[in-house]
């Protein structure tokens, strides 16, 4: 494994994999956020969201990954399953 938070060629694999397309460094750093709203209470907190970051949720909600945001977050399946295959790829360390 690389530094922590690194996007690296397997996170653009796993990303390609899932979505069609690689993600960028922005990317990766808002999907903890957005699984840690997913798993507590379902909200956005728009004051922790940067405009940058709006946009790519805004990308996320024309693809059908997520709908909703600061009055509740809902998400596919398959947009979890994407989110908790980068991050342990991402985030875990497992050497």
């Amino acid at each position: 494994m690389g530094k922590r938070g690194a996007l690296t060629d397997k996170i653009q694999e796993i990303a390609v994999k899932h979505t069609g397309s690689k993600i960028t460094q922005e990317e990766l750093r808002l999907l903890p956020y957005v699984q840690y709203v997913m798993m507590n209470g379902q909200k956005l907190d728009i004051a922790k969201i940067s405009s940058s970051e709006r946009d790519i949720l805004k990308k996320w909600k024309d693809a059908e990954y997520i709908e909703g945001g600061a009055s509740g977050l809902a998400i596919t399946r398959e947009f979890w399953d994407f989110m908790c295959d980068i991050l342990f790829e991402a985030y875990v360390d497992t050497e």
